[in-house]
């Protein structure tokens, strides 16, 4: 039908819709008489607004956050510009005029961009060379000072091409982690734009920097450097210490279809195909984290088995941007972990179980047996005839079964300590099994034999196990103090009856007693600005004792503890303390007096490389502290020097001290950064005196490898590599070492066994060579007379000459007492007082044995 109006004919539809119109019309007439209020801080007048006004301030395009890093990045990336300006009247280096046309060419072209941008949308468009006028923090994005580009102006040939790729590699870096940050904002980098822009800058900035340290490496005068890759044939280097023999994992121990652990290749299906290549390459570091993980699974492994939640690798530098990353684990793994030492018998834990070797009088090992019990850490200690190991992956089984279990709650699976009788060493037993419910990660024998019993403190770190499974494991319910959490196991071990082994107590140990919370300690985060994300408080990774000084140490997450353990029962907190460059505390080794405590830090986990040119020298370090009265004072950092290749994972790992009287030598593992001997003895200022390395396991890949423990005992030093298997080496002498000194180290009394978290104090014999370690060093502090010195020097030899012959002499004796009596202890460095009462006291003791 249709009908007429002013002479018109319309569709009745057409009627509809203009009636509809008008309607809306009149609406919005209404609606917009309404008024649009912002309100202000409480207290203060409301502000009314147009609808242009409130529709400007909703708008969603980009953010203030967008704004605030497009004006920091025009100055960043005019920086970059000034450095590469330099370059071609100071180099004679085409790879590094190449770097610097690189940037010349791109990052201006991208400061036109961001000029741009800000200009179109109505925003500040800051000047580029107000390098001060950055929002930003200068240090993390990297930016360099005036004194250092003036440095750089001022240097040249190698010294600045050193310098420039220091700088630069650090500058780009900072682009890297302002690009993060963004991202991490909510409602930044909504711009499909904005975000392409911003990857790119990250990716090109990413591939740049892998450039420059691969340059970096090659300009380096350190020997570590640029070593070639291999799983048995990589490249080595050697300072002041040499390599006695190697053996490879024994059989049974590797995967004979893979022996260096590769990881299999991520299956691609249609929509990797199709997935965007920038997700992609923002995903290339997490995936690199999970095949290291997946292949070897070092202290960060549990992160990537989702059954085990450990929690060391909580640096908070994830990518959750691009596909999820291939981060499965095998069922079983075959990575060599910690040490365990006694008379001449060595057993190295694994993932998959343990080894026993017998030492020969030229301290290579010979294989007597292979235990094959899986369940990781694989951590072991050694008392009289039993071995203690702990277990704490969700795969273990009571059985030692290699099956795994399947069950999220079963009756087979084990956590926890297993004690094995290894009194015929050619077929140990498993003698008992102490259940926990957080696993362990390490233990630490305390006491014992003694009364018959064992007493060993157990330090799980993955999450606590269902009640169901073992009672009395109580998770994170907020009020229940019974949780697992925050506290750390005592176990007993009865000597004769070890399956009946239980845990005695498990003290609150992190508690704020005062205020009754449990979690008394550091809650968890990071510790500000430009910091890593830290786990709280919750567990300790290593826990070493120093029974004979009644004292403890604590790597504890977020925390280093010092213990009173004289009550071995109940371990009492003396003192806490916090660094806000670590990660995470991962261990803690004393000095032979106990008056000192090397701490270390395991940044990422032990599966990332954190050894490269751009990683800090206190991130992945070591920290030392004095213990001043009954309180840590820290004193300095040390960290390994050497450029590392993405390819290696490196971080501080465990160690122990190398018994050389009179001075604090540690030497210690760094995953694939090699090993590394420090003198601490001046606790502000370690100093690096030997050290050894291979290249990585993989060109390309970051495979989970390297030295998981270096330890000295009986006169050479072990390492075992995750995945090549173990080491022998000897320090040889040098201008930091002197023969009497090794000498000296070698006849040390460790009491006959090394337990990793066990101290026990080393003492020295008073032997001619012990004395003559005394005299070198305080000759080489000039602190004795070129005539005292010559004089100790004829004494001490003749000496030897006798008491090796067995032979007395008086007169020497005599003669040997004065010289000791001519020593004078003045005011001066207390290391130098010690070292001159302690060669008194020796060849007094060589007098004696004249006599």
């Amino acid at each position: 039908m249709r009908i007429t109006a002013h002479g018109v004919q319309r569709p009745v539809r057409e009627l509809q819709w203009a009636a509809c119109a008008a309607l809306l019309s009149v609406a919005s007439t209404a609606l917009a008489q309404a008024p649009i209020i912002q309100p202000g801080p409480p207290g203060n007048p409301v502000r009314e607004l147009s609808a242009a006004q409130a529709a400007q301030i909703a708008d969603t395009s980009y953010s203030e956050a967008d704004v605030r890093f497009m004006q920091d990045m025009v100055p960043h990336h005019h920086q970059a510009l000034e450095m590469a300006t330099l370059v071609e009247d100071r180099t004679n280096r085409q790879e590094l005029v190449d770097v610097a046309g690189r940037i010349d060419a791109s990052q201006q072209d991208e400061i036109e961009f961001m000029q741009e941008w800000l200009s179109v949308r109505g925003e500040t468009v800051p000047d580029p060379t107000a390098h001060d006028a950055m929002q930003t923090s200068h240090r993390m994005a990297g930016m360099a000072s005036p004194e250092q580009m003036a440095a750089l102006a001022a240097a040249e040939g190698t010294a600045f091409d050193r310098l420039f790729l220091e700088l630069m590699i650090t500058h780009h870096a900072g682009a890297v982690t302002m690009v993060e940050e963004l991202h991490d904002q909510p409602g930044a980098a909504y711009d499909p734009i904005l975000f392409e822009f911003t990857n790119d800058v990250s990716n090109d900035q990413t591939a740049e920097i892998e450039r420059m340290t691969a340059l970096m490496v090659e300009l380096s005068e350190d020997p570590r450097a640029g070593l070639a890759a291999g799983f048995d044939d990589a490249g080595q280097a050697a300072v002041n210490l040499e390599l006695v023999g190697s053996l490879p994992k024994p059989p049974g121990f590797f995967d004979p279809a893979n022996p260096a652990g590769l990881p299999p290749e991520r299956p691609e299906d249609d929509d990797d195909a199709d997935a965007d290549a920038d997700a992609a390459n923002n995903d290339e570091e997490a995936e690199h984290e999970a095949h290291a993980a997946a292949a070897a699974e070092p202290e960060a492994a549990a992160a990537a088995d989702a059954e085990n939640e450990d929690e060391n690798a909580n640096d908070g530098e994830e990518d959750d941007d691009g596909p999820p990353a291939w981060n499965r684990s095998p069922l079983l793994s075959f990575s060599n972990t910690d040490m365990a030492f006694f008379d001449d018998v060595l057993i190295t834990g694994s993932y998959h179980g343990f080894n026993i070797y017998r030492l020969l009088a030229d301290g290579l090992p010979e294989l007597l047996s292979s235990v094959v019990c899986p369940g990781g850490q694989g951590d072991v200690s050694v008392v009289g005839d039993l071995v203690i190991m702990s277990v704490e992956q969700t795969r273990g089984r009571l059985d030692c079964g290699r099956q795994g279990v399947g069950d999220d709650v079963s009756a087979e699976r084990f956590r926890g300590l297993r004690i094995f009788d290894i009194s015929d060493l050619t077929r140990p037993v498993q003698v008992g099994a102490v259940q926990t419910c957080r696993g362990s990660h390490t233990h630490s024998v305390v006491a014992g034999p003694v009364d018959g019993r064992i007493i060993v403190y157990n330090s799980g770190t993955s999450r606590v196990r269902d009640e169901e499974e073992l009672p009395g494991c109580i998770g994170e319910i907020p009020g229940d103090d019974r949780t697992a959490l925050f506290r750390i196991d005592v176990i007993e071990i009865p000597v004769d009856e070890p399956s009946a082994a239980r845990i005695v107590s498990s003290p609150a140990v992190f508690a704020d007693t005062e205020a009754g919370i449990l979690a008394g300690l550091w809650r968890g985060g990071d510790h500000g600005e430009h910091t890593q994300e830290t786990s709280r408080t919750d567990q300790c990774h290593d826990i070493t004792v120093f029974p004979a000084r009644n004292i403890a140490a604590g790597a504890c997450s977020g925390n280093g503890i010092l213990f009173d353990i004289s009550d071995p029962l109940n371990p009492m907190r003396i003192d806490a303390v916090i660094d806000e460059g670590f990660a995470y505390w991962h261990s803690a080794t004393f000095n032979n007096d106990g008056t000192k405590v090397l701490f270390t830090d395991e940044w990422g986990g032990g599966s990332r490389a954190r050894c490269r040119v751009q990683d800090p020298l206190t991130w992945g370090a070591n920290a030392i502290y004095d213990i001043v009265d009954g309180r840590l004072e820290f004193r300095g950092y040390y960290k390994m020097p050497a450029p590392q290749t993405e390819q290696e994972n490196c971080v501080a790992h465990n160690g122990s001290i190398v018994p050389v009287p009179g001075r604090d030598i540690f030497v210690q593992a760094w995953y694939q950064g090699g090993i590394s001997v420090i003198d601490f003895t001046d606790s502000a200022n370690p100093i690096e005196i030997a050290f050894f390395d291979r290249g990585p396991i993989d060109a390309d890949t970051l495979i989970g490898g390297g030295f998981w423990s270096a330890y000295w005992y009986d006169g050479r030093i072990y390492g075992t590599e995750i995945v090549r298997g173990l080491d022998v080496l000897e320090l040889v002498p040098s201008e930091y070492l002197t023969e009497n000194e090794i000498a000296a180290a070698r006849a040390a009394d460790l009491g006959g066994v090394f337990n990793p978290q066990q101290q026990l104090p080393v003492t020295w014999p008073d032997l001619p060579v012990v004395a003559m370690a005394y005299v070198d060093q305080l000759e080489r502090d000039e602190a004795l007379p070129r005539a005292l010195v010559n004089d100790l020097g004829r004494a001490l030899r003749r000496a030897g000459s006798r008491i090796e012959d067995r032979r007395s002499d008086a007169e020497l004796a005599a003669s040997i007492e004065g010289l000791a009596a001519g020593l004078a202890v003045g005011p001066g460095n207390p290391a130098t007082s010690k070292r001159i009462e302690a060669l008194a006291s020796t060849l007094g003791g060589i007098a004696d044995r004249l006599r």
